[in-house]
């Protein structure tokens, strides 16, 4: 396996997203994260378990198609960005981390 500098892999993972279907997947130690669209499988794999220390399984990934947005008589389209489905090892978890006690 290669080795990643952690430096460059705290740049990939930008943010958890929480949404309902996000969080349907959390039951099934699912987590979704935002990460940078030219991250690859290893390297969100590598970022997650050097950021959060978790034992990651397997890592699946959604690029979907760019929405046309418009403003005024211009057509632009939405930036594009890239979703990744992080499964856990039984027995991790990431609940205290992202759902901190209030």
């Amino acid at each position: 396996m290669t080795k990643y500098n952690p430096r460059d892999l705290a740049d990939l993972v930008l943010r958890p997203i929480v949404t309902e279907k996000a969080t349907l997947l959390m039951e099934q130690n699912k987590y979704v994260f935002e990460v940078v669209p030219t991250a690859t499988k290893p390297e969100i794999k590598a970022a997650i378990e050097d950021l959060l220390k978790v034992k990651v399984e397997s890592v699946n990934t959604i690029r979907p198609p760019r929405k046309k947005r418009r403003v005024g008589k211009f057509i632009g389209f939405k930036p594009n960005y890239k979703r990744a489905i992080v499964t856990l090892a039984a027995g991790e978890s990431l609940q205290n981390i992202l759902f901190p006690e209030v």
